[in-house]
């Protein structure tokens, strides 16, 4: 075998060895919580319009093979408003896929877990949200992708890493 043979070896064994998920502790400067992303997280902010109330969301997201894992933040000016915000954030997000909610579950926590399917780009599509209020600020903690890209695994160490400070 020749030099260049073996390189070429070593450096597909390697790539194949290499974490498809390489999770990060992230905790967002925008609002009190922490998250394990699967990858390095962007973030930006914008002004978006729930129902009536225009918000400034902050998102923070990364894509790993074309899943993203996102997290949504808006203050409001008011706490009483947020149910009603809550259940915009997900219309609004299920709209984005032409979803129809498959099921959904409250918590005593008073966390809501929506899961849809839709689709994108002709391509079933699958969205995983869990939506939550604390005090006046808000939150959307999500997975959105093709539908056979989505492992389950890394949904449930993606959500169950999401903490409040």
């Amino acid at each position: 075998m020749t030099r260049l043979s073996v390189a070429l070896l070593l450096a597909v064994a390697l790539s194949a060895c290499s974490p498809k998920y390489d999770w990060r502790d992230y905790r967002s400067n925008d609002a009190p919580y922490a998250v394990l992303f699967p990858g390095k997280p962007a973030s930006q902010t914008r002004s978006v319009k729930l129902d009536q109330l225009e918000v400034s969301m902050t998102m923070a997201a990364a894509e790993v093979d074309g899943v993203i894992f996102a997290v949504g933040s808006a203050q409001l000016p008011d706490a009483a408003l947020a149910p009603a915000a809550l259940t915009a954030m997900q219309t609004a997000l299920m709209n984005n896929i032409g979803a129809s909610v498959a099921g959904n579950q409250s918590s005593a926590a008073g966390t809501l877990d929506v899961t849809g399917t839709g689709s994108g780009n002709g391509e079933a599509m699958r969205l995983i949200g869990r939506f939550l209020a604390k005090d006046k600020r808000i939150y959307q903690v999500i997975v959105m992708g093709r539908a056979g890209k989505i492992e389950q695994e890394s949904v449930e160490t993606y959500l169950s890493s999401f903490k409040l400070n």
